[in-house]
């Protein structure tokens, strides 16, 4: 469990270090956010996860992500394929029918995450998923809820959040066999 933990600390940590650059060097990394059908969005794809606002945005991100990923580790079999193909997926989505907007941050995945284990919890019916999923939904249920409303006119990517959590489910029946019952 102790070497699971590497990789999140490490991930997080390219984030803060992220940041921290960002705010020494003249040039704003931001710019290299997600841009819906602009061909100079598209590595934004893969960046706008680890590009934020300023820190309040980044520790909005970090804490849920070190629960959530974690969970995601400790729970499943090959977890990193699982956040790669979060990332890739809600960020195409989001590229395909976001609104025009540089978006960046890690909330797609953290949406993606919380729709996933979810989705995992309520497909396998085993315990630990069962577990996983009750608890996600009841820390996280409210925020991925109200989290994929339309808000028009705000600095929150709602759409961004909505392609995680699609992304999040798809995942997650993708990856997964329905059991029969949970007994």
């Amino acid at each position: 469990m102790k070497t699971q933990a590497y990789p999140v600390v490490i991930f997080l940590l390219v984030m803060w270090l992220i940041r921290i650059v960002d705010m020494i060097i003249p040039a704003d990394l931001n710019q290299f956010g997600l841009q819906p059908r602009m061909l100079h969005g598209v590595p934004g794809i893969m960046l706008s996860p680890f590009l934020h606002q300023g820190f309040g945005h980044l520790i909005s991100n970090t804490i849920p992500l070190a629960i959530l990923v974690g969970l995601t580790i400790a729970s499943r079999h090959r977890a990193w394929l699982i956040v790669v193909a979060i990332v890739i997926s809600s960020g195409v989505l989001l590229w395909i029918f976001g609104r025009s907007a540089n978006h960046i941050g890690a909330s797609g995945l953290v949406f993606g995450l919380i729709a996933y284990l979810i989705t995992v919890g309520i497909r396998e019916k085993q315990l630990v998923s069962v577990a996983i999923a009750l608890m996600v939904g009841f820390f996280f249920g409210g925020t991925l809820v109200f989290g994929v409303i339309p808000s028009f006119g705000s600095a929150i990517s709602w759409d961004g959040h909505l392609c995680g959590a699609i992304s999040g489910v798809v995942i997650g029946i993708a990856t997964t066999q329905k059991a029969q019952s949970f007994f």
